[in-house]
């Protein structure tokens, strides 16, 4: 038996956002301990606020995103990466003209059950 996988398909997350979300690994392919998806978050967008039950680590591949994590604004750009911990408060952004491209890992896997988002215009 192989000790490894290749994943030549992922599975394109259906949004009614603009955003793409490929889910290489993670509930799509029945592994509840680790997500990993490559995104790409259209001029101008954004979501509701969110508290997750998960760490989510983030590298900017291009572009600029916006953190607002427990009251504070990060932005980071091409070549950086954050970390948030499961528990804060977090909405995510792209607020510029140019698209941002990155890698989301969620521990364990991002799932609508552990997400906890906000309803639209709460702050």
């Amino acid at each position: 038996m192989k000790k490894y996988k290749i994943q030549k398909s992922p599975f394109v997350v259906p949004t009614t956002d603009g955003k793409l979300i490929e889910e290489h690994w993670g509930n799509s392919t029945q592994n509840s301990n680790i997500s990993i998806a490559h995104m790409v978050a259209p001029p101008d967008w954004s979501e509701p606020y969110q508290t997750p039950e998960f760490d989510e680590f983030t590298i900017i591949v291009s572009g600029k995103k916006q953190f607002e994590i427990d009251g504070e604004t990060v932005v980071l750009e091409k070549g950086q990466s954050i970390l948030v911990e499961k528990g804060a408060r977090v909405r995510y952004s792209n607020p510029y003209a140019e698209p941002c491209e990155y890698i989301a890992i969620c521990l364990p896997a991002f799932s609508i059950e552990l997400v906890h988002r906000e309803e639209e215009g709460v702050d």
